[in-house]
């Protein structure tokens, strides 16, 4: 799929849509009525026809062909329920992003695609999406990202003894092995009867046989998959093995590039897995140099006034103020107070998540927005960049990374079963409910 935007970080786009920049449809025509009751709040027809407008815009789906349109209406109403039941739980924790911030981060994803603001408005205005309807589901993405960071990202940890079981478990072809995997998940419930799993085994083996017969695997994945990736064809793009189940590794060694596999069951249901490439060489790693400055929210300085402190001293920095001396005074880091905030050579997955997607998204003299982690909010400039060959301490880094991405994927998909399984969730049209209980990630 071909698009023009492009994040900044390289994981916002996966939070914002991704629109065509040579293709457009006729919007949907937006229809009063209540589409889903979710908890106390409701989804209406008309915001429902307009998301699947955007995803067909940004999927190329063929809007003539019903069976196609009915199938995406499906996947995206089940993707706006989970995603209000997140917002619900995030204004109980009055998680909320203002419309600075918000600014900041649109105006550096149109900086990062060589645009302007109003060159990013005009464009996206062009493909048929409306820019105040893009602004909101920007905002809403930030916020579930920060909500999934405060409830279970930040709670994930990894002990010094899974780091050694697994580079000592791991040979030296594992440790390098890559893939580019897509992924479909025909899900199961929760408490499945046997009936349950004999069903969805069935589906899975249907969809297994149309997909050696030819069916596109991005086809099939935005049709029938559970998984958090079905809108995006279930493309998971590259996972090193220790990021994958078991069961996905096992099977992986067996397959050729461009091979599908067949069901794989687990707890979650069944899973169909295509191996799009893979790779076994060992890579240079990146390091990256940092400073930074930590303000952790207390009795007098709350979340919101501990980001505006941040955005102020980020406004004095561009302004000519030495970074090192306001770090020197503000920070609450004791370990790099009195260096002016300089954090040194760091190798990738040496931060929490949050810290690595900062820097990831900045170049060498650039200075991200106020951010949260589990130790306050950060301002982060990142100075240098360099390659540097591994290092025992760079493979243990690197290990650590590893094993807690796997157990963050994890962590998510269980939270996100069990927030969805306690709310209450009632179609108010029946034809738009699923076939099954619901969906599971």
């Amino acid at each position: 799929m071909n698009t023009f935007l492009k994040s900044a970080s390289g994981k916002l786009a996966c939070c914002l849509l991704l629109l065509s920049s040579c293709h457009t449809y006729a919007a949907v025509t937006e229809l009063d009525g209540i589409a889903v009751v979710v908890n106390d709040d409701v989804i209406t027809l008309g915001e429902l026809n307009a998301r699947v407008n955007d995803f067909a815009v940004q999927l190329r789906v063929n809007t003539a062909n019903s069976q196609d349109m009915a199938a995406l209406k499906k996947q995206v109403l089940e993707r706006m329920i989970q995603n209000q039941i997140q917002l619900q739980q995030a204004a109980r924790l009055g998680i909320t992003i203002d419309d600075v911030s918000l600014n900041r981060v649109l105006v550096a994803l149109a900086e990062s695609n060589k645009l302007t603001l109003d060159q990013l408005r005009a464009r996206l205005e062009a493909d048929g999406m409306d820019f105040a309807r893009f602004r909101e589901q920007s905002r809403e993405d930030l916020i579930i990202k920060q909500l999934e960071q405060r409830l279970v990202t930040d709670k994930v940890s990894v002990t010094d003894q899974e780091v050694k079981q697994y580079i000592s478990s791991s040979s030296e072809s594992s440790k390098n092995q890559r893939y580019h995997i897509n992924h479909m998940l025909i899900a199961t419930p929760q408490t499945a009867k046997p009936e349950d799993i004999t069903k969805a085994h069935k589906k899975a083996e249907l969809i297994y046989q149309s997909l050696q017969k030819g069916q596109a695997f991005a086809d099939a994945a935005i049709r029938n998959s559970d998984g958090r990736n079905a809108l995006q064809g279930g493309n998971l793009g590259w996972r090193t093995a220790s990021e994958l189940p078991e069961s996905f590794v096992t099977t992986l060694l067996t397959m050729k590039d461009g091979e599908i596999s067949q069901p794989i069951r687990s707890a979650s249901g069944f899973h169909i897995i295509k191996l799009v490439e893979s790779s076994n060489s060992a890579e240079m790693i990146e390091q990256n140099h940092s400073r930074h400055i930590l303000i952790r929210a207390n009795s007098e300085l709350d979340d919101d006034g501990a980001r505006e402190l941040l955005n102020k001293l980020k406004t004095q920095i561009l302004n000519g103020d030495d970074f090192a001396e306001l770090a020197k005074q503000y920070s609450q880091d004791p370990g790099s107070k009195d260096k002016g905030g300089d954090l040194g050579w760091a190798d990738p997955g040496q931060f929490v998540d949050s810290f690595e997607d900062a820097i990831a998204g900045l170049k060498p003299g650039e200075i991200s927005e106020p951010f949260r982690s589990q130790f306050g909010w950060h301002l982060v400039q990142l100075l240098e960049r360099r390659k540097q060959q591994q290092t025992s301490a760079t493979v243990e880094a690197q290990a650590r990374n590893q094993i807690r991405k796997r157990k963050i994927d994890e962590e998510l998909r269980l939270w996100l079963r069990r927030i969805r399984d306690e709310a209450y969730v009632e179609f108010v049209d029946p034809s738009l409910a699923p076939l099954d209980a619901h969906q599971d990630e």
